[in-house]
């Protein structure tokens, strides 16, 4: 199959490259400032590639990092997208006993509701 990369791409075409549902798309630009698809003269939403990659961040952040929308929210926020390194105290902790990456999740996701109450 050729592939060929184009400028843009509608949201039913979005829906089947990213395996998500029209709505759900839809609502992540509400939930997500990084996630503006412009809108052609019809007022259809229009997507670039950026668009998509950052659709895929979040699908990735939500569905299988398991970040609450707050916490992807904050992932994206942060410079270069990088989440956060691992501190010296979370490396000693014995990996076979506690997930260290759902407990940093945990611990993210608690800096954002702690920065919001601020």
């Amino acid at each position: 199959m050729n592939s060929i990369k184009k400028l843009y791409y509608s949201i039913g075409e979005v829906s089947k490259i990213t395996e998500l549902k029209q709505y759900v798309l839809r609502y992540w630009e509400t939930e997500f400032k990084q996630l503006s698809p412009v809108k052609n003269k019809a007022g259809n939403r229009t997507y670039r590639q950026k668009d998509i990659d950052i659709i895929l961040k979040i699908k990735d952040l939500l569905y299988n990092q398991k970040f609450t929308i707050d916490g992807a929210r904050h992932v994206l926020s942060m410079p270069n997208n990088v989440e956060p390194e691992q501190s010296s105290e979370q490396v000693l902790v014995d990996s076979n006993d506690i997930d260290i990456k759902f407990l940093h999740k945990i611990r993210t996701e608690l800096k954002s509701i702690l920065d919001n109450v601020k």
